[in-house]
């Protein structure tokens, strides 16, 4: 084909690189994942320890930058080489897998709460996860979660990534041209945070992750991730000792700001008004600026100052984090789950060694799921024929 547009004087069009998978996204994912199980685990002492502890972000914003990275590979990469179409077909097909996922996960989710607080006489259980509205009207509550309307406590994370998906889907049709896909971003997180507009959510006003606003963010992953792969991006900020030192100000910004207001409460009251207005105003549901930085800041010293081939990044030290990174939403739907059995048992004692066993019991359930995903995938996976001897037709 090579020699064909050679004589005919035509130049065959480039083909992208394809990089095999990032470490060190699998890596944070892994990470990501498993601050979500501490998070979600009411005193767990590790939750002292995760990122919301030192930083205006958390361990959502990491997973949905890197959601957005890995979109690039797995969507952009695909409509490059096959067009619009396949790619926007594979996302719906992810959409749909995330979907039943997220059904499955609300069922058995309200089953395990509804059927610890019948058994263990704790009827508080099924307020604190906003589950009660099953006891009091189950028909209509399940209709609103198929609609994505009714979403309980720690279930709005999948929600938030199936709409991301969606609006990946046109998305993907301005992948050449960055800086309109940036632009329009930009322009809708700016107009929702200004009007205020969420999507509608039964009994509770809007989605507590207001995917319009969260989409900003999962469109920066898509940059990053365009950029990695050699497609075309907004160019990216160059490794820079000033630029590394703004994204530590940030960050330490961050720390301070979350000593002061989650453990020094005095030093907070003697404090000017606006500062305390401030880190209350850093609000969650619409992406504040401030948290958006801090992730952005995050992101920029891993890019830029954790190499790709890195031997650490191989290490047995992360290989489990790597291994629950590669397999996210089996790793997260079974954290769920894990994260209301510890706390049962953080219920039944809390001292250092039922907290070592909790932990150590709910770290080894993750990377069992890992490990098993793993053994699936390529026990599924199509081998290449074997090649056929000489002279064989």
């Amino acid at each position: 084909m090579t020699q064909m547009a050679t004589q005919t004087g035509t130049t065959p069009p480039p083909t992208l690189p394809r990089p095999g998978r990032d470490p060190r996204a699998d890596i944070c994912r892994g990470l990501a994942l498993w601050m979500i199980v501490i998070n979600h685990t009411p005193g767990n002492w590790l939750g002292g320890f995760t990122l919301k502890n030192f930083a205006f972000a958390d361990a959502t914003e990491a997973f949905v930058l890197l959601a957005g990275y890995a979109g690039a590979f797995a969507y952009a990469g695909q409509a490059d080489r096959q067009g619009w179409a396949p790619a926007a077909a594979a996302l719906v097909r992810r959409i749909a897998k995330l979907y039943v996922a997220h059904i499955f996960l609300l069922v058995v989710f309200t089953a395990q709460v509804g059927f610890s607080a019948a058994t263990l006489d704790r009827a508080t259980y099924l307020d604190e996860l906003a589950l009660d509205p099953f006891a009091e009207q189950p028909y209509r509550t399940l209709l609103e979660a198929l609609l994505l309307r009714f979403q309980p406590h720690f279930l709005d994370i999948l929600p938030l990534y199936i709409v991301l998906l969606g609006l990946l889907i046109p998305g993907l049709l301005l992948r050449g041209r960055p800086w309109w896909l940036l632009g329009i971003s930009v322009a809708l997180w700016l107009a929702v945070r200004e009007a205020g507009f969420n999507l509608p959510r039964w009994q509770e006003g809007g989605w507590f992750f207001n995917p319009l606003a969260w989409q900003l963010l999962f469109v920066a992953g898509f940059q990053l991730g365009q950029a990695a792969r050699g497609a075309p991006c907004v160019p990216m900020p160059p490794r820079s000792p000033w630029i590394a030192a703004l994204a530590l100000l940030v960050l330490a910004a961050g720390v301070f700001g979350m000593i002061v207001s989650e453990h020094l409460p005095d030093l907070l009251e003697v404090a000017p008004l606006w500062v305390s207005d401030f880190l209350a105003s850093i609000d969650k549901t619409s992406l504040h600026p401030t948290r958006l930085a801090s992730v952005l800041a995050l992101a920029y010293l891993v890019a830029a100052y954790v190499p790709r081939d890195w031997g650490f990044l191989g290490s047995r030290w992360v290989w489990p984090f790597a291994a629950m990174g590669r397999h996210s939403l089996p790793v997260f739907c079974f954290g769920i789950l894990l994260s209301f059995s510890a706390r049962l048992m953080l219920e039944h004692g809390d001292d250092a060694a039922m907290q070592a066993i909790v932990n150590v019991f709910c770290f080894g359930a993750l990377l069992a799921v890992a490990i098993l995903a793993d053994w699936a995938r390529e026990t599924v996976r199509p081998k290449p024929a074997a090649p056929q001897p000489l002279g064989t037709s």
